[in-house]
């Protein structure tokens, strides 16, 4: 079995969990998952099963999207609500206009620091081993991108006002950071109630399976139908077409001349270090792997290639 496998996370689960659980659920152990989640945080959690694991790195790369819940007029040291209260401050009269001023100010490249609850690692220690030990050391800041930014609710009447709102962002932002920025941009401590992602390497909720569906289609026998294919979930890679006297060499893994190679594009026109997909000619021909232009030779040089089964 092979391919992606959308599962939606629940709530309380680690990512880890995850995998454990479908490893016991699909009988196999390759299986990896392209970006963590926090065990309170929901939402599309692909799963590579197989030689699709290939492609996590590639997956982990595209963007993702987020549905955020900020709660106004509280701190915690975890950043979310999982974590001890840090401070607390009445939040006054806001309005959704300058709640909608202050999101503005996050779109574009922004930067970041981690948060000490995090499992970046400095000098070898990851940061949430140190933060469960009470210590605070100080984390370099990321560059990271929020391709966009919507509010979609407010609520703010009470002490602790919250307003919604979904976010489009590169790999690596973390939305519970970024809510304490938007805070700080409010003049007010802020910190993350709710988490769903919504959308990750191009999955959506809509093509997820609960744990409890992977198991019923495992007992009924039909789960490979609902598995992306591998190429399928790197589509945003351009396709590339060998010609078939060049079959046998790329099968192999063998660099390819570019002339040997046909994208729907001219020659002139391929971009240096380029990352294509590569098929077989034929209507559906088969996805042979992931190859890399070098312009400067003339060549597509192999990076993932996807050999038949029985010849790996």
């Amino acid at each position: 079995m092979e391919g992606i496998l959308a599962v939606w996370k629940p709530e309380g689960w680690t990512s880890h969990d995850v995998v454990a659980k479908a490893r016991r659920l699909l009988r196999m152990k390759r299986i990896g998952h392209t970006g963590t989640l926090d065990p309170m945080v929901t939402g599309v959690l692909p799963l590579c099963l197989g030689r699709s694991t290939r492609v996590v790195e590639y997956i982990q790369e595209r963007p993702k999207a987020y549905e955020a819940v900020l709660r106004l007029g509280i701190a915690t040291d975890t950043e979310d609500m999982t974590g001890t209260v840090i401070a607390r401050e009445s939040v006054g009269s806001i309005t959704r206009e300058q709640i909608q001023q202050a999101l503005l100010q996050f779109v574009g490249e922004i930067e970041q620091v981690p948060p000490m609850f995090s499992a970046v690692k400095v000098n070898g220690k990851r940061l949430y081993e140190l933060a469960r030990e009470g210590k605070t050391v100080e984390r370099k800041s990321r560059t990271v991108t929020i391709h966009g930014i919507e509010l979609l609710d407010t609520r703010l009447q009470g002490d602790e006002p919250e307003l919604t709102f979904s976010v489009i962002c590169s790999k690596g932002t973390y939305i519970r950071t970024l809510c304490v920025d938007i805070g700080k941009a409010l003049g007010l401590p802020a910190a993350m109630a709710k988490l769903t992602r919504t959308m990750s390497g191009g999955i959506t909720a809509e093509g997820c399976l609960t744990l409890e569906d992977i198991e019923r289609h495992m007992e009924a026998g039909d789960l490979e139908r609902y598995l992306i294919p591998a190429d399928q979930a790197i589509s945003h890679m351009p396709a590339a077409i060998v010609a078939e006297s060049k079959v046998p060499l790329a099968r192999r893994g063998q660099k390819l001349k570019l002339w040997a190679v046909s994208a729907g594009q001219s020659e002139g026109s391929w971009n240096d270090n380029e990352l294509v997909r590569l098929y077989e000619p034929g209507e559906g021909g088969p996805f042979l792997g992931i190859y890399q232009v070098d312009a400067e030779a003339s060549l597509l040089k192999p990076v993932k290639v996807f050999v038949a089964a029985a010849e790996e």
